[in-house]
């Protein structure tokens, strides 16, 4: 099928995914060998600087190899899950967490048993709230926000999307936000999907409640990252599934070791872009395993991609969501992270069979979110306003992170030396496994600094370290901590 003619852009964006598609359907084999690139821009009728790009792009994506002098081949693909012999996970008896404090006689005595689990769960994992300080994770640059913008959009909403809005609508979500949803995610994270299957949420936290909800009975397994985010656990375990640990490597969760240890899961929650804690970023191959596992098991991926906006380089690590996955996977969005938690809007892509059940179930706990809302955001995303934002934190975070990176090297003479990232909003550093990272964690409270320990988010995993959150803090306040800190070590 000829190539649509369109502008530049679009043009090298059609030509990246013919080859990736081709790819992925074996019309180039695993160490295949591309046509030369002035050959293949012939071929297609474009540029040769759009082949480039195309080819530069799966580069970096793992799905082409150079070799200088040779050209350029499709990178060989890892072998199936069912055939790996991974090592056996050591058991580990609980997570480290702080103690809670317990549910008080009175409640156990009034809640059924389900309510007694979740809030026992919940009193375990607590959102953070209150003063913001360096180095705390997850927090944007709030006042680069454009409130100005926003309020122009909202003070010229129409009078009848302003009458509409007030009202009951689908619970599904406002239309032309899915719809500009649907758009922006082609556009950035490669995802192909029609409007229809966005679903809107009260965040990612709600989202993943809900699939917990529609796709998982009372003492199904399913894997998580091990260090991970540890709302995920909660949420999972609140609803009376079982979490299972699967360790992490340089390549991302490691699925054959989880399969092995666990065949009867069903469903695997990941954040393969950036790893929440440790920053890794998942490799195509283990990517195509994990696909693989979800095919041959019947089972569900839940891809959490809470800061994948937020890559430095040139070429950008799309979706795992983009790949061919058969229905298999689910990808959770939110705007906590480009825009402010505060907004409390966020959205998960379903496969077009879970739409309806989804729908109904959001209906169910609380009906929608606000209408006036969703309309300002869809067209904050449709004027194209979300993109130069988004443009502008890039450029501002990459330098927050030198600062950030500088200033810790300085303050500590080389005691703490972090290396810098291509994506994401903090940095961690790990420590041997006897390090006890949580006393210097309360050491740095004590001196204005919250510093998360990384054992804080593992559950049978031995790792131990930190996260430097830069993002939400500028230079000023990053140079304060840091020397805030030194004072703190030992």
């Amino acid at each position: 099928m000829p190539l649509k003619r369109a502008v530049p852009a679009e043009l090298r964006q059609q030509v990246y995914l013919r080859l990736r598609d081709a790819i992925d359907a074996g019309t180039f084999a695993p160490g295949a060998r591309l046509p030369a690139s002035r050959e293949h821009a012939r071929v297609l009728g474009v540029s040769r600087n759009t082949v480039l790009w195309a080819v530069e792009r799966l580069q970096a994506e793992g799905y082409l190899v150079a070799r200088v002098g040779d050209g350029t081949y499709v990178a060989k693909r890892s072998v199936p899950v069912r055939n790996a012999s991974p090592e056996p996970l050591r058991a580990k008896s609980a997570p480290t967490r702080s103690n809670p404090r317990a549910l008080t006689a009175g409640a156990h005595q009034l809640l059924s048993r389900r309510g007694q689990l979740i809030a026992e769960t919940g009193l375990r994992w607590g959102p953070a709230t209150g003063e913001s300080l360096p180095f705390r994770i997850g927090r944007p640059a709030l006042e680069e926000f454009p409130f100005a913008l926003w309020q122009r959009l909202e003070r010229s909403t129409p009078m009848a999307a302003r009458i509409a809005g007030a009202g009951y609508a689908d619970a599904a979500g406002h239309a032309p936000l899915r719809s500009a949803i649907a758009q922006w995610l082609l556009v950035s994270r490669g995802i192909r999907c029609d409007a229809g299957q966005v679903l809107i949420t009260a965040g990612s936290q709600q989202a993943l409640d809900l699939i917990a909800r529609l796709l998982l009975d009372v003492g199904e397994e399913v894997l998580v990252e091990d260090p991970g985010y540890w709302g995920v656990h909660a949420n999972l375990v609140a609803q009376g599934a079982v979490a299972r640990p699967v360790p992490i490597d340089d390549e991302g969760l490691c699925i054959a070791q989880g399969a092995a240890l666990y065949p009867n899961a069903k469903l695997a929650v990941v954040t393969p872009t950036h790893q929440f804690p440790l920053g890794v970023r998942m490799s195509l191959a283990r990517r195509i395993a994990l696909i693989d596992w979800a095919r041959a098991a019947r089972a569900w991926i839940v891809e959490d991609d809470y800061d994948g906006e937020f890559q430095y380089g040139a070429q950008r690590i799309p979706a795992l969501c983009s790949m061919a996955h058969d229905a298999r996977v689910l990808y959770v969005g939110t705007f906590s992270k480009s825009l402010g938690a505060g907004l409390r809007l966020g959205f998960v892509v379903l496969p077009d069979v879970l739409v309806d059940a989804f729908t109904r179930a959001r209906a169910l706990s609380d009906r929608q979110s606000p209408g006036a809302l969703q309309d300002v955001l869809a067209r904050f995303i449709a004027e194209g306003h979300l993109l130069r934002h988004l443009r502008r934190m890039r450029e501002l975070y990459r330098e927050r992170q030198g600062v950030m990176i500088h200033a810790l090297a300085r303050a500590t003479a080389g005691a703490i030396t972090l290396a810098p990232s291509a994506q994401g909003m903090h940095l961690a550093l790990e420590a041997g496994e006897r390090v006890r990272d949580t006393e210097l964690s309360e050491r740095a409270e004590r001196g204005g600094v919250q510093l998360a320990p990384i054992s804080r988010y593992c559950i049978a995993a031995d790792r131990r370290g930190w996260l430097f959150g830069y993002a939400g803090y500028d230079e000023a306040a990053l140079a304060r901590a840091a020397r805030a800190l030194a004072r703190q070590m030992p």
